[in-house]
């Protein structure tokens, strides 16, 4: 378990983990690229595209795309979900956006619900998950997404862990680093997420120590 995950855990620790998350997923998580590349082309200037974030933590990814669409005039309306209350206060505290809304909720709830979005993402969830728990929230992101599931998450390997190390060294006050680090030693490799993923998803790796994997509702895999 990460440290964070603690429910005694240092509340101001809490709080600036998740102010920095903001910088380290700008920094790391490679999702200006996975914007103009995979979510882009499936946006419109005259319809709304919808999008939800599984669990969407302190809510920077959520509000990230919704500036980057709004800077390329491209109508967005993000839902960002995280079962976890702290999480959930902290993303619904900030400023609000009138394109992005956050619920405390797991995925499963939006499925009975019947709920539909156009596109599902997450960032850095999968590795939290066990086989059962990564196949559920697969299957959820089927029943949820119309036209494309995205999940990004870390790619497990010793550079990635020696790199990481030091470049988080700056992160001080907060769990990033350690919890990054235990992340890291906890995250799928390229094989382990194919081999636990069902047919119909897709890894690729996503550079320069993530993966991706995908899925594209009713169309063969690419």
């Amino acid at each position: 378990m990460e440290l964070m995950d603690v429910p005694e855990c240092d509340p101001l620790k809490l709080e600036r983990t998740y102010q920095q998350f903001g910088l380290v997923n700008r920094l790391f998580s490679g999702w200006r690229w996975l914007y103009v590349r995979e979510l882009r082309p499936l946006l419109s200037a005259y319809t709304v595209t919808t999008v939800l974030d599984i669990g969407s933590g302190g809510g920077d990814l959520a509000r990230l795309l919704a500036q980057w669409c709004h800077r390329d005039r491209l109508m967005v309306d993000v839902t960002g979900i995280d079962p976890d209350s702290r999480a959930h206060s902290f993303a619904a505290g900030r400023a609000p956006n009138p394109t992005v809304r956050f619920r405390q909720a797991g995925s499963g709830e939006l499925v009975r619900e019947g709920r539909q979005f156009d596109v599902v993402i997450s960032n850095h969830v999968l590795h939290h998950l066990q086989p059962p728990e990564l196949e559920k929230l697969l299957t959820d992101s089927q029943a949820l997404a119309q036209r494309l599931c995205l999940h990004n998450d870390l790619r497990r390997s010793i550079a990635a862990y020696g790199l990481f190390s030091l470049a988080a060294l700056p992160f001080r006050g907060s769990f990033i680093r350690s919890d990054g680090l235990i992340s890291i030693r906890r995250s799928y490799t390229p094989a382990e997420l194919a081999a636990a993923a069902p047919p119909g998803w897709r890894v690729r790796r996503h550079p320069p120590f993530h993966q991706v994997l995908v899925h594209r509702p009713n169309q063969p895999d690419d």
